[in-house]
Order: structure tokens, then C-alpha cells, then sequence
């Protein structure tokens, strides 16, 4: 027993002094019996504790605030189902590559495996998902353990790390010198790293000798922060660039290195492709879209992902921003770094994405009713500013809009990540409206994704978080539903796919936010601008066309 002279501190309130020292300034939980010592103790260092309706939600928003802020975001979930309903989410961040921390409670120490209640071996759950996953079996090590957390997620490639705590270690007091209360910036170094010099020289060799170099800037460029160093890259050594994933936006729109439709004949004819910050996961066709005879180069983070599922020439294992500068040092003074032998080269992929637009420009301007999926991802494309943060959640919708929506700033584009998670929108929403209260928040969702966490848009009413919000409403999961009509024909294809009739607006309306229904497509225009206007967390509901399916869609490999 403590000495009743001494100074004590609870494990809660340790939780919340190592938090601080990492820089987090809120959390996002749904409150429970197990955690509530933390939130004690977030009072008390300044913490915002931020309440949400489900624990999906919480652990999606700690994702959000990571990717916005570069900083880890932090949920807090109380034992049990509390725990489990965060799994999506911190599977989520995981093949995201994004780091967040989070705790969940457990039953005490003292009632082990003896049926206490919402006890489940949470650990065993999270330790597939997690670069970290933990008990903290003494009050004392409780701080100590949250920075440890910390530290793993930063290891190679970010992703998320778990704790959990029994609810008599977090209760407990124990007497402050017997505590480890991890300083902040004393407890883990950078991890930045600028590659293997001698693979630094080759790359630089390969660029400046390239008659038809191509890079591709994945989400790894938005982790870093590398977006100067990838801008002078490709500006000096003329090369085109292609973005995807959290890498999308590094070069605005109408920049002369920025190309998006190109990219499979680029891919194809390119004697040089650099791959930065992506796996040769599906999106990439497992590296099989690359040309066979292309010198291909990989570069990124985790030293696993180099050369995965397909054969590499060139692997650099660093930070995407470091690496990159260090590439165009290297080049710089060689005849030019090659680039005035590549105007032939970019005009010829020019002309190839204007071949690709026009192809798609009657789409993009249908008046037709149902309103087509291309005209109101034009539409949202027109709407955004340099300050709109885009997030998209949803299957067939999102697919269309990743080929037209262009965010004009870097770290503007929010999406899942390769998970493919339905429900991350109204999370992320409010992620980057707190982390960014001086952005616009404009997010599409698809009927069916929306669904999932629809009901925290009370949450961003709550908090007054104004943002513009567009279902784009077919009454069906159409990306499924295209496969099934493929696999099994017309006649079986609305098997476990088609919803209701849903008037997204009035739910909005019911909530305390705007909404508006949209069924002609000139109406969609004026429509984002009062959402805009009206100050407050906004639905659109556009009905647009169920027999239209992107591209993306029916080109899905699970189809063929």
C-alpha cells in the first residue's frame, strides 16, 4: 500500500501523461465503464475527449487524424464488444499503413478467466492486425507501455499498435517515483532514412539515361511529407508523374507533369518505372500491368514490400521524400538529367489522355435522368477549391471518382486504402474537420456505405462541423452487383445487393444538418454551393443511374 504522504497518480491519468508526451490533443471513444479513468486523466492534461455512437467510428477517426496530421491518432474503447466493433477500423489503418494507437479496456487482474464481464482475449485478436499488440500488467508500467505503442508503430512502415488495459491496473494508484513517464521526444528516434547511397547513384543513372521514364507517387509521399521532394524530382529530370491513394494531389491539376489517364499506356511503353510508396498489390495488378521489358524500380518504407509478387531491378528501402531528394542531387549537372529528350515522350501521353477524356466527355456532361455517375463526379471535380479535403466511401461511386476528381492541394485525398472499408467517410469527416478546422470537408458516399456509419453524422452536428456531403444513391451495392450479374446472369443479379429507396436528405434534416434531394443533373452545381453556404454537416441525395458501372468496376480481377 502506498504511504498516504506520498504523491500517487492512477494508471488512467498516466495513460493520459503519455499521451501528451506523444502529442495527441484529443481521443475518440465511446465510453465505458473499463476506460473511464482515462478520460480522468485526459481532463486534466488538456486532452479533448471525443464521443461518438460507435466504436467503428472512434478507431476510423483515430486513422483519419493520422493521415491528416502526420501525428498518430489515439481511440479508446471499453472492454469486449467495445473492442471488437474497433477491429474494422484498426484493420483498416493497418493495410493503410497508418499509425494510431488503440486501448481497450479489460476486466481486472484480479477476476482472470473468471467469466468477468466483457472480458475476450483481445491481444490474441489484435496481434494479426497490429505492428504492436499488448497487456499492461502493472500500474507503474502504464505510461511506459503507451509510449512502447507508440514507438512499434513507427517501425518500417507506419500502422497501428494495441493496448490493453485491466481495469484494477488502470484504477490502481501507485506512487509517482515508481512510475516511467516517458518525456516527450525522449523515447523513440526518427526512423527517416534516405535509402542505400550506392542504390541512391544507380536510380539517378537509370532517370537520367531514360528515354521514356514514367513514376508513380503512392500514398508513402503524402506519409513522409515528401511532396516538395517529389515535385523536384519529376520537374528537373521532365518526367511524368501519376499519383494514387493518400499520393494523389501532390502535383495539382493542370501542372505539365501531373497525367491520370495514361497511366496503362504509360505503364506499357515506359523503358523506366519508378513505383513509390505502393505495393504491387491488387491495385497494381500485382506488378503484372508493369511492361515485362521495363526497368523497374521500387522504392518504399517497409523492406518487405520490395519485390513483392513481382520481380524489381532496383529496390530502395527509406523515406519516399528523402530518397527522392537524394535522387535528384544525385542527377543534378548529368547533360541536363535527360529531360529535354522527354517533350516527345510527355506530348505523346497527352495526347493519350486527351484521347481518354474525350471518350468519357458525353458521360461527363449527360443531362440524362437518372443522373450518370461521371456527370456528378464532374460536378463535385468542378466544385472543389485548393482548400477542399475530397474523401470517398463507397464501391462503384468512388471507383468512378477516382478517375475524375483531382484534389488541388497535397494530403487532400482521403479514401480506405486497400482495405476497401465501407463506412470510413463520416469518421474521416470528422477527423479532418477537427484536425483541419480551416479546410472544407467534401465527401461522397455511396448509399450503401454511408448505411454503415450514417448515424454519427449526429456527431458532426453535435460538434458543429459544417462539411458537404453527396450520396450518390442507387438503392443498390452496385459494385457487387455487377459481378453477380457477370458470374451468374441477369436473371440472378439483384441476390443480396438491392436496398431501399433511402432519402438520405431528410435524414440529414432529422439530425439538425441541411439536406437536399437531386434528381436533375443541373440541379447538382447550385445544390453543393447552399450545402456549402448553409454552414452546417450537409447530405445531397442524388439519384443517379443503377445500370451505370465504372470501369474500375467491371475491370476487377475478382470477375474474371
Amino acid at each position: 500500500m502506498p504511504d498516504d504522504t506520498q504523491d500517487v497518480i492512477s494508471g488512467g491519468h498516466l495513460v493520459a501523461k503519455a499521451l501528451k508526451a506523444e502529442g495527441v490533443d484529443r481521443i475518440y471513444t465511446l465510453c465505458g465503464g473499463h476506460i473511464i479513468d482515462i478520460y480522468d486523466g485526459c481532463v486534466d492534461e488538456g486532452i479533448e475527449v471525443v464521443d461518438v455512437r460507435h466504436e467503428q467510428v472512434a478507431a476510423h477517426a483515430a486513422d483519419g487524424y493520422a493521415r491528416i496530421t502526420g501525428k498518430p491518432g489515439c481511440a479508446v474503447v471499453t472492454a469486449g464488444p467495445g473492442t471488437t466493433d474497433a477491429v474494422t477500423g484498426v484493420a483498416n489503418a493497418f493495410r493503410a499503413e497508418s499509425p494510431m494507437l488503440l486501448i481497450g479496456g479489460q476486466g481486472a487482474l484480479t477476476q482472470h478467466k473468471m467469466g468477468s464481464l466483457q472480458d475476450l482475449p483481445h491481444v490474441d485478436m489484435m496481434t494479426p492486425i497490429t505492428k504492436f499488440a499488448a497487456a499492461v500488467p502493472d500500474t507503474a508500467r502504464a505510461a511506459d507501455m503507451v509510449s512502447m505503442a507508440f514507438r512499434e508503430c513507427y517501425h518500417g512502415a507506419p500502422g497501428p499498435s494495441f493496448l490493453e488495459i485491466p481495469r484494477d491496473v488502470l484504477d490502481a494508484k501507485v506512487p509517482v517515483d515508481r512510475a516511467r513517464v516517458p518525456r516527450e521526444g525522449a523515447y523513440r528516434a526518427s526512423t527517416r532514412s534516405a535509402g542505400d547511397p550506392e542504390a541512391i547513384e544507380k536510380l539517378a543513372d537509370l532517370l537520367v539515361h531514360a528515354e521514356k521514364p514514367a513514376i508513380l507517387l503512392g500514398s508513402q509521399v503524402w506519409t513522409t511529407r515528401g511532396t516538395e521532394a517529389a515535385i523536384e524530382l519529376v520537374r528537373a529530370l521532365n518526367i511524368p508523374a501519376y499519383m494514387n491513394g493518400a499520393g494523389r494531389g501532390t502535383l495539382p491539376p493542370g501542372d505539365p507533369h501531373h497525367f491520370q489517364l495514361s497511366r496503362r499506356y504509360a505503364f506499357s511503353h515506359a523503358d523506366v518505372i519508378v513505383i513509390v510508396g505502393t505495393p504491387f498489390d491488387f491495385r497494381m495488378g500485382y506488378g503484372k500491368r508493369l511492361s515485362p521489358d521495363a526497368t523497374v524500380v521500387q522504392i518504399d518504407l517497409d523492406y518487405r514490400t520490395v519485390g513483392k509478387n513481382r520481380d524489381i531491378d532496383l529496390g530502395v528501402v527509406g523515406d519516399a521524400g528523402l530518397v527522392l531528394k537524394s535522387v535528384t542531387e544525385a542527377a543534378s549537372g548529368r547533360i541536363d538529367g535527360g529531360a529535354s529528350r522527354r517533350k516527345e515522350w510527355l506530348d505523346e501521353l497527352r495526347a493519350a489522355e486527351q484521347t481518354a477524356l474525350e471518350k468519357r466527355l458525353p458521360s461527363l456532361r449527360s443531362d440524362a435522368s437518372p443522373i450518370h455517375p461521371y456527370r456528378l463526379v464532374s460536378e463535385i471535380n468542378d466544385f472543389l477549391t485548393e482548400d477542399s479535403i475530397y474523401i470517398g466511401d463507397g464501391g462503384d461511386i468512388v471507383t468512378f471518382s477516382g478517375q475524375v476528381v483531382q484534389p488541388k492541394s497535397p494530403g487532400h485525398w482521403m479514401d480506405p486504402g486497400p482495405l476497401g472499408t465501407l463506412g470510413v467517410g463520416v469518421p474521416f469527416v470528422l477527423a479532418a474537420k477537427q484536425a483541419r478546422p480551416d479546410k472544407e470537408v467534401v465527401a461522397l458516399f455511396g448509399d450503401g456505405a454511408f448505411s454503415l456509419t450514417g448515424w454519427d453524422f449526429e456527431t458532426l452536428v453535435r460538434y458543429d462541423l459544417p462539411f458537404v456531403g453527396i450520396v450518390g444513391n442507387n438503392s443498390s451495392m452496385n459494385q457487387i452487383r455487377y459481378g453477380q450479374a457477370q458470374k451468374y446472369g441477369l436473371e440472378r443479379e439483384r441476390v443480396g445487393n438491392t436496398l431501399g429507396d433511402v432519402h438520405y436528405d431528410k435524414f440529414a434534416q432529422m439530425l439538425g444538418g441541411h439536406g437536399e434531394e437531386v434528381r436533375d443533373p443541373a440541379d447538382i452545381g447550385p445544390a453543393l454551393r447552399r450545402a456549402r453556404e448553409s454552414g452546417k454537416p450537409s447530405l445531397i441525395n442524388v439519384w443517379v443511374d443503377p445500370d451505370a458501372y465504372a470501369p474500375g468496376t467491371m475491370n476487377q480481377t475478382m470477375y474474371k
